[in-house]
């Protein structure tokens, strides 16, 4: 959560380039991602370590690498809204504003693992591209 404050912290101090300062609803995809990538994080750490009691250090690497993950992911569903891959409704709002986008990089940070396989349903469906052998896996 502190990488987040500091990023947000950042970009009002404008300390970023301008390419990334004009950019703005990616970087709020990006920090919307990780938010929901850093609260799944936290409530597996309350989870496991208070109500199950079967904290195992050997996933400490998956509780650092993940928000990380989220912060991509939510970049990633910025993406393929912009390239119309991924619809919110059919409808325009008289109004627009961007609380789909938000929305859905927040659900992608937090459920990485059921965002990676709808993007591979939608290659695979758009392209033709297979589902990865990861992928695979996981279903059965």
């Amino acid at each position: 959560m502190t990488l987040i404050i500091a990023i947000w912290s950042a970009l009002k101090a404008n300390l970023f380039p301008t390419w990334i300062l004009e950019q703005d609803l990616l970087v709020q995809c990006v920090l919307m991602g990780g938010i929901g990538g850093t609260i799944y994080c936290l409530r597996g750490v309350y989870i496991n370590a208070c109500v199950h009691q079967r904290w195992d250090p050997a996933w400490q690497p998956w509780y650092y690498i993940r928000p990380l993950v989220s912060f991509i992911t939510g970049g990633i569903s910025w993406l393929f809204l912009k390239a119309g891959l991924l619809v919110l409704d059919a409808a325009q709002p008289a109004d627009p504003n961007n609380l789909g986008f938000f929305a859905l990089a927040f659900i992608a940070g937090y459920n990485v693992d059921k965002f990676m396989r709808k993007l591979e349903q939608i290659s695979e469906a758009t392209w033709g591209i297979e589902q990865s052998r990861s992928s695979n896996s996981n279903d059965k």
